[in-house]
């Protein structure tokens, strides 16, 4: 267990949480993304937290991915990747900030904030020198709230999948250096 802050905390994520996880994302992913699917997400769900998937996920070496507990509940996960580079951004060390899902009862209280600014200085303690992401451009406030934290953005590129609607599949890519 990583302690954060007095109330978060980090558990890592092992294969044997696989349910537990799929539990979780069923309660918050479709809060915030069921209307952007023709089937409310659940392909997305049920392919990106599938046993096997989330075993593969685990799988990578440089990779960490975590539970995000508040007041020793469960509330969210949170997965990085060292090394992943934003293709011609910079030959500098980077990391990926992948995944920061949180329940909406522990929005707006700092929770992500805290996350953030923490993994930012776990990467300048290994040498990193940019942290990146993948934010949707169709979710404004996730925007205002990486803009506050002094991402920039860099490029976009647009999601594949069928199910999703033509109009949200757009992602940005944000930086922001250490």
């Amino acid at each position: 267990m990583i302690k954060v802050t007095e109330n978060i905390q980090l558990k890592e994520i092992l294969i044997t949480d696989s349910a537990t996880l799929f539990k979780l994302m069923k309660e918050i992913y479709p809060l915030a993304y069921s209307h952007f699917w023709t089937d409310k997400g659940s392909w997305y769900l049920n392919s990106q937290y599938s046993k096997e998937h989330i075993l593969k996920e685990l799988s990578e070496q440089k990779a960490n991915y975590y539970f995000i507990l508040f007041k020793d509940e469960i509330v969210g996960n949170f997965r990085f990747v060292w090394d992943e580079n934003l293709a011609g951004l910079s030959e500098e060390k980077q990391v990926k900030l992948h995944r920061i899902y949180l329940h909406p009862k522990t929005q707006g209280n700092g929770t992500g904030k805290k996350l953030l600014s923490w993994l930012s200085n776990k990467a300048i303690k290994k040498g990193y020198k940019i942290i990146w992401l993948d934010a949707m451009d169709a979710q404004p406030q996730a925007f205002q709230f990486y803009k506050k934290l002094g991402y920039h953005y860099y490029s976009h590129i647009f999601l594949p999948f069928n199910l999703l609607h033509e109009e949200v599949r757009k992602m940005s890519q944000l930086y922001k250096k250490l």
